[in-house]
């Protein structure tokens, strides 16, 4: 059979648009491979995890940090139209009810694990100098400590802002903001986060700073232990918040599927056990397994403070007085 020139040609439109309609609806319904997980600069997940990751699931985990606790949900926030990853990791109970109010979260958000956040002394500065460490918040702003304690800024740092919220609810709120003055007379050092108060300033552990006392978690002893099999440093386990951590999908992800894969992988039981030795932290999964070596050196304090109050009520109250204190 003869084709005219003008049917040939026509046939041959009517298959390049079919081809193309196929690629398109391949395309459109193509798996997307890769999935990004943003964190705060504390989350530790190993290579071996993420291969189980990546191999159990079919996706490529990409981790993207984005600062402390506080920088990292404000950061998602002000990307919110075009978010910078698909899940997140690290907006705690400091942060949540922001996060949750600038809906930046697809469904809830999932505890993931919790901690304590106290003060850490080091135990062989205070052996060294001969007098005894403090036992409570309140002795901070005695002169013997003047000079020696690091803590961190709430205005920037979620440990930061935990321990303002323990100090509102501890002295009240008539009382707070004068413990605040007298701890800035006795000149504490104010850090924009964690890692520069802990592993900077901090005394007792890898910085060897010049500050023995830090504002930090009651499990941080743990990562303290020396050749001797003891632990340099201890916990006072007075003005404590509970700190819990929370994972979620953001709204408007590239990859919504992964990252509700990914929250499903941080609640599971291989990810959940790595808590305490990976990030010093509680798995928030009841029954989760506590290594005996780490539990030894960790405590939970008897009672803490500030972790119900209304953060999305206070926080631009309470940090404004306290920017007035330390401007």
């Amino acid at each position: 059979m003869k084709f005219s020139r003008k049917i040939l040609i026509s046939l041959s439109a009517i298959l390049v648009v079919g081809l193309v309609v196929l690629a398109v609806n391949v395309t459109g319904t193509k798996k997307i491979k890769d999935v990004v997980l943003v964190t705060h600069d504390s989350f530790v997940m190993s290579k071996q995890l993420i291969a189980d990751f990546d191999k159990t699931t079919g996706y490529n985990l990409k981790l993207l940090k984005a600062g402390d606790a506080g920088s990292l949900t404000n950061r998602l926030i002000l990307t919110k139209a075009a978010p910078i990853g698909d899940a997140v990791f690290g907006i705690d109970n400091t942060f949540a009810s922001l996060a949750t109010s600038n809906h930046i979260i697809d469904g809830t958000l999932s505890a993931t694990d919790f901690g304590d956040v106290c003060f850490n002394y080091d135990k062989t500065w205070f052996s060294q100098h001969k007098f005894a460490a403090p036992s409570s918040i309140s002795e901070l702003t005695l002169p013997k400590y003047k000079g020696l304690t690091v803590l961190e800024n709430p205005n920037t740092s979620s440990t930061g802002l935990s321990f303002l919220a323990a100090t509102v609810d501890m002295f009240g709120s008539s009382q707070w903001e004068s413990y605040w003055k007298e701890l800035k007379k006795n000149a504490v050092k104010v850090d924009n986060g964690w890692e520069a108060a802990y592993y900077t300033d901090f005394s007792g552990s890898s910085g060897k700073g010049a500050y023995p006392i830090v504002l930090s978690y009651a499990s941080s002893p743990a990562d303290e232990v020396r050749a001797d099999g003891q632990s340099q440093t201890a916990s006072i386990l007075d003005g404590c918040f509970r700190q819990t951590e929370y994972a979620g999908v953001l709204k408007n992800a590239k990859n919504p599927e992964g990252a509700r894969a990914v929250v499903k992988y941080l609640l599971g039981a291989k990810f959940q056990a790595s808590f305490p030795e990976a990030m010093y932290m509680y798995p928030a999964v009841a029954g989760t397994p506590i290594p005996a070596a780490w539990r030894s050196f960790t405590e939970v304090a008897p009672h803490t403070y500030g972790d119900k109050l209304d953060f999305n009520a206070n926080r631009k109250l309470w940090l404004s007085k306290w920017s007035a204190i330390f401007e």
